[in-house]
């Protein structure tokens, strides 16, 4: 029987997961490869450690699945999305280390654009913000900043790619990327599809350095990794990919990542959701049935605050912990904690805010200090729901959460009452590869179809709301008074 190979290349480690036509894990493997931190602010990765990790992790996945390479009808890849890399297209040899996605190098050429007038008009065509975070101002900084390489580009001699690219082409010649990846970029039209010339003139990247923008889910090349020729047939940036393999296929769809940060993003269907509400558009995937959109918030701090409750003050030896002296309490005794450590995130990007624990008394234990973290989480989640729904004119069904946090049945139980709708938790966590897997085995027909794929989305467990509407609404009233706390510390 065959089976797919995903590739899930993240931004401390590779991995590598081998699923059945079920969508279950057969087999994986992973590896964490080096991180280079040039100066402050500067986040680097070698482009070779790159493709040396992901290629051992994917012969050890296929290894340890004990199939023959003839056994993987596909390979999908999913990626840390923004990360930045150009290399020569004869030599195939990065020019520079890659620059990655927390990169805040060019956060000053980001400025200027914007004090030039320019946001509005990123804003429209792109559906981000101006900022550092994005891949187009790491290209022009590579451009200008690695000797001859900006002449060497505009002849045609280097190519750019985010990390799905660079993999892509490491394993089959083939320069491109999907939809996904390129609306990361900051000089992709997304309402239009295409690379937009004007963008491209005001970051100054030439068009000879891009990929092609293919589907999401079709053959890109053949591989001989697998000493066969198997099919990279599948691409999507990591949390579109999550999207897909929870089978968030239809408009107002939601799901939420629960891992370091929160990435939640929902779907919006055929066009594109202009947000006035500080959340990014992003091209969500692109099949044969057509191009589906999202709306994606990111909150900066979830499960670290649980990490920073054991590291830092130490009430907790283990992270798993959290959920027993959380239930030491019957409530927050009145606590909030705004884990604002590195500002805030959507839907309020506050640079300046700072963590503020507000409502301790002489009562307050260690018990409504972890409540009070564990439930900044769910009260951070929500303030982004609202703001997508109000984006979207789409009241939220259902949320659909996965990432290591969701295993804490306290958060998310918090969660379905603060939002007033059920949480479900499905068997299969590893979506982020699961949805790299799906759109791969669509395009070579193993699976048919995303309503087929939908069918095979298992739940694990359903968190109902048990909460009455005015005591959330109680409740969410005293954590934005916390916020309001929290807000421009810095600059006061």
């Amino acid at each position: 029987m065959a089976h797919i190979l995903a590739l899930d290349q993240g931004t401390t480690s590779s991995r590598a997961i081998v699923f059945d036509r079920t969508g279950s894990v057969m087999a994986s493997a992973q590896e964490e490869f080096r991180q280079i931190f040039p100066q402050p602010g500067w986040v680097e990765h070698d482009p070779l450690d790159i493709w040396r990790s992901q290629r051992e992790v994917a012969l050890a996945a296929v290894k340890g699945s004990r199939l023959s390479s003839r056994q993987i009808a596909a390979i999908g890849i999913t990626n840390q999305r923004e990360t930045t890399l150009i290399w020569d297209r004869a030599t195939g040899r990065p020019v520079y280390n890659a620059i990655v996605w927390q990169d805040r190098r060019t956060a000053a050429f980001c400025d200027g654009l914007r004090q030039a007038g320019h946001e509005p008009l990123f804003r429209q065509k792109t559906g981000l913000v101006l900022d550092a975070y994005f891949s187009g101002t790491k290209i022009r900084w590579i451009l200008d900043h690695v000797p001859t390489a900006r002449a060497r580009a505009e002849r045609g001699e280097l190519a750019f790619g985010t990390v799905d690219s660079w993999l892509l082409w490491k394993l089959t010649g083939v320069h491109a990327t999907d939809p996904s990846n390129a609306s990361r970029t900051l000089l992709y039209n997304i309402a239009e599809g295409r690379w937009d010339d004007e963008l491209l003139g005001l970051v100054g990247v030439p068009r000879a350095v891009l990929p092609e923008v293919r589907s999401s889910s079709e053959v890109y090349g053949t591989t001989d990794l697998l000493e066969g020729t198997t099919p990279i047939a599948g691409i999507a940036g990591d949390q579109q990919a999550a999207l897909f393999g929870q089978a968030c296929a239809s408009a107002g769809m939601a799901k939420n990542t629960y891992g370091t940060g929160c990435f939640m993003l929902m779907n919006t269907g055929s066009s594109p959701a202009a947000s006035a509400n500080n959340l990014l558009s992003t091209v969500a995937w692109q099949t044969g049935t057509g191009r589906a959109y999202a709306l994606e918030g990111s909150i900066f701090v979830a499960g670290a605050v649980v990490q920073w409750l054991r590291d830092k003050l130490g009430i907790i030896a283990d992270s798993s912990e959290v959920e027993e002296l959380a239930r030491s309490e019957p409530d927050n005794g009145g606590v909030y904690f705004v884990p604002a450590f590195v500002g805030l995130g959507a839907p309020h990007w506050d640079s300046y805010a700072r963590g503020t624990i507000t409502g301790l008394t002489r009562g307050s234990t260690a018990g409504h200090i972890a409540r009070a973290a564990l439930e900044s989480i769910a009260y951070q989640s929500a303030d982004v729901i609202e703001a997508m729904e109000s984006d979207s004119g789409t009241r939220l069904q259902q949320l659909r959460v996965d990432g290591g946090a969701t295993a804490n049945n306290l958060l998310m139980q918090f969660q379905a009452d603060l939002l007033g709708v059920p949480v479900v938790r499905p068997k299969v966590r590893e979506t982020t590869a699961l949805g790299a897997a799906y759109l791969a085995g669509l395009a070579v027909g193993y699976w048919e179809s995303a309503e087929e794929i939908g069918g095979l989305w298992q739940i694990d467990r359903t968190f109902e709301p048990g909460m009455s509407a005015d005591h959330a609404h109680s409740l969410r009233t005293r954590w934005n008074k916390a916020l309001s706390r929290a807000k421009a510390w810095e600059e006061n």
